[in-house]
């Protein structure tokens, strides 16, 4: 396949682990992603999640420039309205400083995931186009004042986007990741960043990755059953408010299997042939230059073996299955 690969982390915790665990495994996979050839590794910023131990992508980030020596690295994403510009640009600035040419930025507009979380993060911005232009100023050296260290060369700015993101994404000329609810229709949003986008230095051209768990096996059922866990803590997250740490799938209501159905819906999920097919099509209805699985699992050991055979599966080793 011709595209770029990467892995997105959000340093999922496991019941019975703590979160220290849950980082220490972060970094571990990070060395992995990078053995394995994987061109890019993500992380991401959430807070007050009791499922999710990654709340600060700039500092995961610096431990990781210190255990990698050639993957790229970066954030997918800091949510921008959680932070003022300047302070996001100067922490990837001296991301950039210590890792040279390696550094990207990935920034969202998702809100706390609740009210009291709200609250805490006293959100720094409301207009998102505005702070996203103003960061990317920053970056380049354009701003009224400059922040410091300066990088070598400006650090690529990526905007993680449904509906209006993609808008102010192809107003400021910059890439976009997508994924969720938009790659069940794709096409039409996508056509609009594109027919809608103004050039940039750092993007000429519009640029598209997307974003999704991907989950290999030997078996189907083998990989279905890998991502049961997630879809498990997604259904509970929609019906008891809380998004808990990842743990096999238990005993779940009617309303909690039709989520946890649509949530198995939008994964890739099979052997590699099953899904060098299923990937071959998405990539053909949305055009994407990298494809970054954001996936997760119960089992780690399980979870390490779908990124080797992903990794595998892309470099060309694997061919669609028909039939």
């Amino acid at each position: 396949m011709d595209i770029g690969l990467s892995l997105l982390d959000r340093t999922r915790t496991r019941v019975g682990e703590t979160d220290a665990q849950a980082v220490a495994h972060t970094v571990e996979r990070a060395r992995r992603a990078e053995a394995l050839g994987y061109d890019r590794f993500w992380v991401a910023e959430h807070h007050g999640v009791p499922g999710v131990a990654g709340s600060a992508p700039a500092v995961l980030l610096a431990v990781l420039t210190g255990v990698t020596s050639r993957i790229r690295l970066g954030s997918a994403g800091v949510m921008l309205p959680h932070h003022q510009p300047l302070v996001v640009a100067e922490q990837f600035a001296t991301l950039a400083a210590v890792a040279p040419g390696r550094i990207d930025l990935g920034v969202g507009r998702s809100p706390g995931f609740t009210a009291p979380v709200r609250r805490a993060l006293r959100q720094a911005g409301t207009d998102f186009a505005a702070d996203l232009g103003e960061l990317r100023a920053h970056l380049e050296g354009a701003a009224e004042i400059t922040a410091h260290p300066r990088p070598a060369a400006a650090v690529p700015l990526f905007v993680l986007a449904t509906g209006q993101g993609l808008q102010v994404a192809a107003e400021l000329g910059l890439p976009v990741v997508v994924g969720g609810p938009l790659l069940r229709d794709p096409e039409e949003p996508l056509d609009r960043y594109r027919q809608a986008f103004r050039p940039s230095a750092q993007a000429p051209q519009p640029w598209v990755g997307i974003s999704l768990d991907v989950l290999v096996a030997d078996t189907a059922a083998q990989a279905r059953a890998l991502a049961l866990p997630e879809a498990w803590a997604m259904a509970q997250a929609r019906t008891t408010g809380t998004f808990p740490p990842l743990q096999p799938a238990g005993p779940m209501t009617a309303v909690q299997q039709r989520y946890a159905d649509e949530t198995l819906a939008a994964a890739v999920t099979g052997t590699p042939g099953q899904v060098a097919e299923q990937l071959h099509d998405l990539l053909a209805r949305t055009d994407a230059a990298e494809l970054v699985a954001s996936s997760s699992t119960h089992d780690r050991g399980a979870l390490a073996e779908s990124d080797a055979a992903l990794a595998e599966l892309v470099s060309g080793a694997a061919t669609p299955a028909r039939g």
